[in-house]
């Protein structure tokens, strides 16, 4: 399981990232530019800023406990993780792919 602060960690563990305020949410982006991932806390969840292929092939890998967000910013990647449920490996890899977005970074 990882938790509020174990997922606060991973997210800040990338360079030039700050932890902000988002709504009902805490915020993870890299300073200057977009966000990458958000954490909600009452129901333990992250929601990871995926592009579309991405999410398909982590929504594969665990499709109980990582879906879509069932909304808009779903259709476009965005991409919730039941943290109480998924491996801090997937989790992680997940953050550094949205990481590796926002800055511009393609994984080859």
């Amino acid at each position: 399981m990882i938790n509020g602060q174990a997922f606060s960690g991973m997210a800040l563990s990338f360079a030039g990232t700050e932890q902000r305020p988002h709504f009902d949410r805490t915020g993870f982006r890299v300073v200057g530019k977009r966000m990458f991932a958000s954490y909600l806390e009452k129901d333990n969840t992250a929601n990871i800023f995926l592009t579309v292929a991405e999410q398909a092939l982590f929504c594969v890998a665990d499709p109980l406990n990582i879906y879509p967000v069932p909304n808009k910013w779903g259709e476009k990647g965005a991409t919730t993780f039941r943290l109480n449920h998924v491996a801090r490996e997937l989790v992680m890899e997940a953050l550094l792919s949205a990481y590796n977005e926002v800055l511009g970074h393609s994984k080859s």
